[in-house]
């Protein structure tokens, strides 16, 4: 069997996945289908990925737990300052923290992992 340049497996390689993606960081923020993104998103896929550019242009990777970008403690929201994740404002009562120390002016978040904070 011929192998194929870059790729880790030959299932990998069925999924036009190359090695050199896998230990690329990921891009914050990054720009796909005219938005900016500035977390890892999940637009037509079943998992959380990011674009490997700062405007997408076909590199990507799949996202873990570990990926930036990393919350920014103490962060403002709503007046109040904030040292960890926290499920106020938030509907679906889950935890979430600001990517900036103002998220009153920046608007700029994610939710948390429930494994850590950040």
């Amino acid at each position: 069997m011929r192998k194929l340049a870059g790729c880790v497996s030959l299932v990998l390689c069925l999924y036009g996945l190359k090695a050199e993606y896998f230990d690329a960081h990921c891009v914050f923020p990054f720009m796909y289908d005219d938005m900016i993104y500035y977390n890892c998103i999940s637009m037509h896929s079943d998992y959380a990925w990011c674009s490997l550019d700062e405007k997408f242009h076909g590199r990507w990777r799949y996202c873990t737990g570990n990926d930036p970008p990393m919350c920014t403690f103490p962060f403002r929201f709503r007046g109040k300052y904030f040292q960890t994740c926290t499920k106020e404002g938030y509907i679906l009562n889950r935890t979430w923290c600001s990517l900036t120390g103002n998220y009153d002016t920046d608007g700029k978040w994610k939710q948390c992992s429930p494994y850590n904070c950040g």
